[in-house]
């Protein structure tokens, strides 16, 4: 019975454990595409993060003939202009890869803009950067 209860206490542990080093995701619906945002640290810190793009059309396949670009800012607080930046993400895989550096903590909006076709679809979301 001992050896039961320190089994399941071990993989109780080892699940907590995998779920506190999982990053953020972020899932939201943009035009026809279902998209996954996954950061590498949850929460972001401030510095250097990487995010992964997943994006999937209405029959659940990926998109990998798109442009991808993230628009990342901060708003001005007194005493501080407002901050914003741009980055392009790159295709790897069935994934579009891009790097934000996030200049403080606090809230930052995030815009991942799609575009394929001619046409543009939006996600806009927002997190809090440690």
């Amino acid at each position: 019975m001992k050896k039961i209860i320190l089994v399941t206490v071990a993989l109780l542990l080892i699940a907590a454990g995998a779920v506190f080093a999982a990053g953020l995701e972020v899932k939201h619906k943009a035009g026809p595409y279902d998209i996954k945002v996954k950061f590498d640290k949850n929460p972001p810190t401030t510095g250097a993060n990487d995010v992964d793009i997943q994006i999937k059309d209405a029959t659940g396949k990926y998109v990998t003939d798109a442009m991808v670009k993230v628009d990342y800012s901060m708003p001005a607080m007194p005493g501080m202009p407002a901050m914003n930046y741009k980055t392009n993400a790159a295709l790897e895989g069935n994934k579009y890869a891009a790097k934000l550096d996030l200049s403080m903590s606090g809230s930052w909006s995030i815009a991942v803009k799609i575009t394929k076709d001619g046409q543009t679809s939006t996600v806009k979301f927002n997190i809090d950067a440690q």
